[in-house]
């Protein structure tokens, strides 16, 4: 009787309650995910970008805000660009995935040769639409198909209907090439995007690195009813590399994203292997280089698109392999990397197929094209 007193004393008892509402605690903060992407369980591919003219290799990506002319919200617009002879830089179409009906529709098909848009057309992965229901996007235009014949390109404004109304054209444009990151008040809006042309030129050989990529601000006006017109545009980044490369057309600095606060933007740095950032990007009046470094090398495997998770975790896709990566952007540390595409056609898998990534409306996803298979694929 006494031992067993002593073996269930209140002091054993409370001890070891204690010590099993530690393993409770434990085991919970076990089961809590630490990042967004232990949360995405299945993917799921949607359909075949390639639209009837045949335009293959999808790139941008974005989510509809709005629903405007044919665009319904959260509808998603994929871009293209190589044509049908799968030529880089010659794609024309912009593409609109219907979720409700699962459903494709061409929303816009730009002009080959549209003169307002220096060395014509190349639709790269910096689009955006805004509140106002208007489409920018970007050209990284090439003659035939290589970075020998390409052009500086332009941003083009197309409106609702998918009719391509004006071109934004400038020296400090020069082959838009990453995701934009942007800021919409509706009347007006501030874009970013990144220029990898300033240099570059064939990729025969050894194609040398020309550390001229920059990241311009647009600030625009969005008259009612009327396309966006740049009041002000502002180099705040420079000095990023980019290189001609036949594979992939052009490394350079390719995703680009705001902290939720927007006194940060978020820059993958492609040639670096890393993301930096850079401070007051709505309001400094002047180049921060390249900014800090915030993260590199690690599972990073040349970063490209970009986007900002829900728990303000960055996800950046890589373009040596299919992965995307997890970063924490308070510490700059690399959670950790998710297969999405295992595609073995390629080596490593997914090696080159991963260009543009979108938050689905309702955070819980995000949709990735598959380049190779020109597929649209959400992952949640």
């Amino acid at each position: 009787m006494n031992q067993l007193t002593r073996k269930f004393s209140p002091h054993a008892v409370r001890a070891l309650l204690a010590a099993t509402v530690a393993l409770a605690m434990a085991a919970n903060a076990q089961a809590e995910p630490q990042g967004f992407l232990e949360t995405i369980k299945h993917h799921a591919t949607l359909i075949n970008t390639v639209p009837d003219n045949g335009d293959q290799n999808p790139y941008a990506i974005v989510v509809a805000p709005v629903s405007a002319g044919t665009v319904k919200q959260g509808d998603v617009l994929v871009g293209n660009f190589n044509n049908s002879t799968n030529l880089q830089g010659t794609g024309s179409t912009i593409i609109d995935y219907h979720p409700d009906t699962r459903q494709m529709t061409v929303f816009a098909t730009v002009p080959r040769d549209l003169k307002e848009c220096p060395g014509g057309i190349g639709l790269s992965t910096a689009m955006t639409m805004l509140k106002s229901g208007w489409v920018i996007v970007g050209s990284t235009p090439s003659n035939d198909g290589t970075t020998g014949t390409k052009g500086a390109g332009c941003l083009i404004v197309i409106d609702p209907q998918g009719k391509i109304t004006s071109t934004i054209s400038t020296a400090n444009i020069n082959d838009p090439w990453g995701n934009m990151a942007v800021v919409d008040n509706g009347t007006s809006a501030t874009l970013f995007v990144s220029n990898a042309g300033f240099g570059v030129g064939g990729a025969d050989g050894n194609p040398p690195v020309f550390k001229q990529a920059t990241v311009l601000r647009l600030d625009l006006d969005v008259p009612q009813g009327k396309p966006p017109v740049v009041k002000k545009e502002t180099v705040i980044g420079s000095g990023f590399g980019a290189q001609a490369d036949k594979g992939v057309f052009l490394v350079g600095p390719t995703g680009l994203a705001l902290s939720a606060d927007r006194k940060l933007l978020y820059v993958s740095d492609a040639i670096g292997n890393r993301i930096t950032e850079i401070d007051d990007p709505l309001t400094r009046d002047t180049s921060a280089g390249v900014g800090r470094q915030l993260s590199a090398d690690g599972l990073l495997h040349r970063p490209l698109a970009m986007v900002t998770a829900p728990n303000g975790h960055l996800l950046v896709t890589n373009a040596l392999n299919g992965q995307v990566v997890e970063i924490d952007p308070a510490t700059g540390k690399q959670l950790y990397a998710r297969w999405i595409d295992t595609d073995k056609a390629q080596s490593p898998p997914g090696n080159g197929d991963l260009f543009g990534i979108a938050m689905t409306p309702e955070g819980d996803g995000f949709y990735y094209v598959e380049d190779d298979v020109n597929t649209l694929v959400l992952a949640k």
